[in-house]
């Protein structure tokens, strides 16, 4: 079972739509934001991946609305990576208002991308574990 890092996030007044609600959109950013901050608390840096030419890259995302979201509300959103074999990995995320509701739930599918040769890496799983310096944050 992978371990599961959470980052917490205020909704601001600007991501709201015309119905008062967060916008699908800013959800999906909450979601990919919490997938940066978890690579970053493994020690996987930015700077790192760029000279190595690579970078993650997302393939699928999918997310379930289960409650409004609203201005103001704080949430806590989940990140939890899944590795098998192949050239791709599962993440799945949850986005609770700090009260523990669920408002929404995203599903990823994605890999590591080799910038010279535009494919992705073939064991993902093992390219994350070399770069990371704390490679339990992300489940391996």
């Amino acid at each position: 079972m992978s371990e599961q890092f959470s980052v917490r996030v205020s909704v601001r007044g600007y991501e709201i739509d015309g119905n008062g609600h967060v916008s699908s959109t800013v959800l999906m950013q909450y979601g990919q934001h919490s997938r940066w901050e978890a690579l970053q608390a493994a020690g996987i840096d930015y700077d790192v991946l760029a000279a190595g030419q690579v970078g993650p890259v997302s393939l699928e995302e999918t997310i379930w609305y289960r409650h409004e979201v609203l201005a103001g509300d704080e949430l806590d959103v989940t990140c939890t990576y899944h590795w098998g074999e192949g050239h791709t990995f599962r993440i799945e995320q949850e986005l609770h208002r700090s009260d523990g509701i669920l408002l929404a739930e995203i599903a990823s599918i994605g890999g590591v991308l080799d910038l010279t040769s535009r494919r992705l890496v073939a064991d993902p799983a093992s390219y994350w574990r070399q770069a990371a310096a704390r490679p339990d944050v992300i489940g391996l």
